[in-house]
């Protein structure tokens, strides 16, 4: 009966959009989720390089080391049972625990040397995490190494052990199964497409079914190295409006709406149902694509960060979403800049832009997603900024269309947010304060490149500098001069800081949602 019951609930799940649902309550073994999921553009860990991807692949699969549901602050044993480092020379050695597949496969040392390999050889969007380490197609096989379930892992640069097991810690280093994967390999994609829509991993949870833009179910892994997950089933509904997330969920038809915004927080009644908020890492920022010569004056820059109204915003439709924040590093992690000296002053804009010559009026797009609270943050800025006689025009588009085209440098200014993606400074440093070539073909996966800025040498030195400083003290503060540095003078405008608010009915207990998309665990979660 609960088989069935399940079945008939997920088939209710995928129903357009205004079709009534058939059920008024989610089965007791099955979690389901509302939330906009329409930025996943790929689901092999290999590529996949957005929020909603990363949720996934942090509950499919298992890295050698991780931080895990019990405390997303900790790094903590993954699929290594233990590890030895040696800084000398620049290795590190990992014992893998006994531990399978979902397709009943053993874990095996060559399974790491592959995934690894095959990150490499792909070369795709989150490749660059991994060949940070110094590894190529041509050596990578050399840098890790397997002897049975030993596995030695080495690498390139003047690198603190703590930073190389943060980057084994990402999501490209997720292990997959080697056998299955490349039995369902085609055209020599080393099962790329497959696994975009498939799974072969060893996490708490399998990919039970994936339909873009509609549907994701995952089913509970019995075989898990640690306890199982306590709900057999989590089924993520695809869902835009934050009010019918909110409907759903006060319907009994969700257990959890993930995309609430302060209006739906505000007017919730509370019957049922509680709203819990999680603190997060996302950077949300204003910037300005450095190939369109009517952005690159300085003072634009300058003048632009009087123009947002952080507390306009804040104080209402952003209440309870997002706090000011105007630097890359996360309030909250070591070494953050938490100084907010910018502040909404049109008339100090105004005199910036005409002491600086920029000749106005400007006529620009501004790309943004087509989701609250994103299209009421661009009208917002789209106000501010035209009483000063720049005049963005508003392209909104869906996450993943908008990504596209921002990757390809196609936009002209873009609004946008973004999420370390290991737990080091670097992390964030690399992505806005580095950038040492800006040629078209040299693509890089971070905003400086994205946005065509030649970040100055003497920035992209102190970034390397930070990131060979074995002193902590000296690399935190080498980390504050960086942010400085970028808060004073760069097209970014950095504005906030989110805070996650997440509806969930009150017989739910255990989710947990750390400060990134990598620290978002349903293995805990159990309705009561």
């Amino acid at each position: 009966m609960r088989f069935i019951r399940s079945t008939i609930l997920a088939s209710a799940l995928v129903l357009p959009m205004g079709t009534p649902a058939l059920l008024a309550e989610t089965p007791d073994n099955m979690l389901v989720v509302a939330q906009n999921i329409d930025d996943i553009v790929a689901l092999d860990p290999a590529q996949a390089y957005e929020f909603t991807a990363g949720e996934l692949l942090t509950n499919i699969y298992d890295r050698l080391v991780q931080y895990d549901a019990e405390d997303p602050t900790v790094l903590a044993a993954g699929l290594a049972e233990s590890w030895e480092t040696d800084p000398e020379n620049k290795t590190i050695t990992f014992q893998l625990r006994d531990a399978t597949f979902h397709s009943g496969n053993p874990v095996r040392g060559e399974d790491v040397v592959f995934s690894f390999k095959r990150v490499v050889d792909l070369n795709l969007n989150p490749a660059f995490i991994l060949t940070q380490l110094g590894w190529t197609p041509e050596n990578v096989e050399e840098m890790v190494a397997a002897d049975g379930n030993t596995v030695t892992v080495q690498y390139a640069g003047d690198y603190s052990p703590a930073f190389v097991l943060n980057v084994l810690a990402a999501r490209p280093a997720s292990i997959v199964d080697k056998a299955l994967v490349m039995a369902n390999e085609v055209d020599g994609d080393q099962g790329n497409a497959w696994l975009n829509q498939n799974s072969a991993g060893t996490g708490p949870f399998m990919l039970a079914g994936y339909r873009p833009s509609e549907l994701v179910r995952m089913t509970a892994y019995d075989n898990y190295f640690k306890e199982g997950p306590k709900i057999e089933q989590v089924v993520i509904r695809h869902t835009v409006e934050p009010a019918t997330q909110q409907l759903l969920l006060e319907q009994g038809d969700v257990d959890m709406a993930r995309n609430l915004t302060p209006d739906q927080v505000n007017s919730m009644s509370g019957d049922g149902a509680r709203v819990e908020v999680f603190p997060q890492a996302a950077i949300h920022f204003l910037v300005f694509n450095q190939n369109v010569p009517e952005l690159t004056s300085e003072a634009l820059w300058e003048a632009s960060r009087y123009l947002i109204d952080y507390e306009g915003m804040t104080d209402t439709f952003l209440k309870g979403q997002m706090e000011i924040h105007q630097s890359w590093w996360p309030k909250g992690f070591p070494g953050a800049v938490t100084d907010t000296p910018y502040s909404y002053d049109p008339e100090k804009a105004r005199q910036i832009l005409e002491d600086g010559g920029v000749e106005l009026p400007i006529n620009v797009t501004l790309d943004t997603i087509a989701a609250q609270p994103f299209t009421d943050m661009a009208q917002a800025i789209q106000n501010t900024f035209a009483e000063v006689g720049i005049n963005f025009e508003i392209t909104s588009a869906t996450t993943a269309q908008m990504i596209t085209k921002y990757r390809e440098r196609k936009h002209q200014a873009a609004m946008l947010y973004w999420g370390p993606d290991f737990m080091d400074p670097h992390s964030n440093a690399k992505a806005f304060s580095y950038n040492s070539n800006n040629d078209q073909d040299a693509y890089a996966a971070t905003t400086t490149w994205r946005n065509s800025w030649a970040v100055p040498e003497e920035l992209n030195e102190m970034t390397r500098a930070a990131l060979e400083e074995s002193d902590p003290a000296k690399r935190e503060a080498m980390y504050t001069d960086l942010q400085l540095r970028i808060q004073e003078t760069s097209p970014i405008m950095i504005m906030f800081q989110a805070s996650y608010q997440v509806g969930m009915a009150e017989n739910v207990s255990g989710y947990v949602n750390g400060a990134t998309s990598d620290f978002v665990f349903y293995r805990l979660v159990e309705k009561n």
